[in-house]
Parts: structure tokens; C-alpha cells; sequence
């Protein structure tokens, strides 16, 4: 199975574009790649959700996780481009409002 998503570091901030299902099969492996992101304490993170085409309640705890940890460093996390159903999800959640969608 091809990784669901992509991680650069560069000095001034680390990004993070996910693609395709963020979900049970998928949100274990990205929550080990975001303890690493939040142990490296990057002040900001940015986060490309435009190639999420699904996404489940592990996948919503996956970035929850993310958004804590950063947040709890003094970090930034800017997440952008959701659509369809994962935009969908959040909205419900009424997660749309944290992560500013």
C-alpha cells in the first residue's frame, strides 16, 4: 500500500499533503509520522487536505493529534484545501471551525 501522504521539513515550517483515504488502514500510520512531526516542535505546519478523497474517525483523531500537539508546543497548524466528503465530516463536527476550512 503506497503512503497516503507526503511530509517536507524545511527550516521555517513543516508540510504535510494527504491523498486518497485517511482512514483504519491508513490513520495508525500517519499518527506514528505526526509523533515524530510534533517531537521535532516546528512552529508552523501546514497541512494540504486537497488530494483527501475519504476520511473516518480515526483519520479525524489522526489530525486532531496533530493540531493538539503542535498547538501544545506553541506551534501554528494551517489546514486547507478539504473538499467533498472529508470537508463534509469536518463540517459536522464542526470541525470546519478549528482548522479554519
Amino acid at each position: 500500500m503506497p503512503n497516503p501522504f507526503d511530509i517536507q521539513r524545511s527550516e521555517s515550517e513543516t508540510s504535510m499533503a494527504v491523498r486518497g483515504s485517511l482512514d483504519i488502514n491508513t490513520a495508525p500510520q500517519l499518527a506514528e509520522e505526526i509523533d515524530k512531526i510534533v517531537a521535532s516542535k516546528p512552529k508552523k505546519v501546514v497541512v494540504d487536505l486537497s488530494g483527501l478523497d475519504l476520511i473516518d474517525s480515526s483519520g479525524v483523531a489522526a489530525l486532531m493529534k496533530l493540531y493538539k500537539g503542535i498547538r501544545g508546543t506553541g506551534g501554528t497548524v494551517t489546514m486547507n484545501g478539504a473538499r467533498d466528503q472529508p470537508l463534509a465530516i469536518f463540517k459536522l463536527l464542526r470541525m470546519d471551525k478549528v482548522f479554519n476550512l
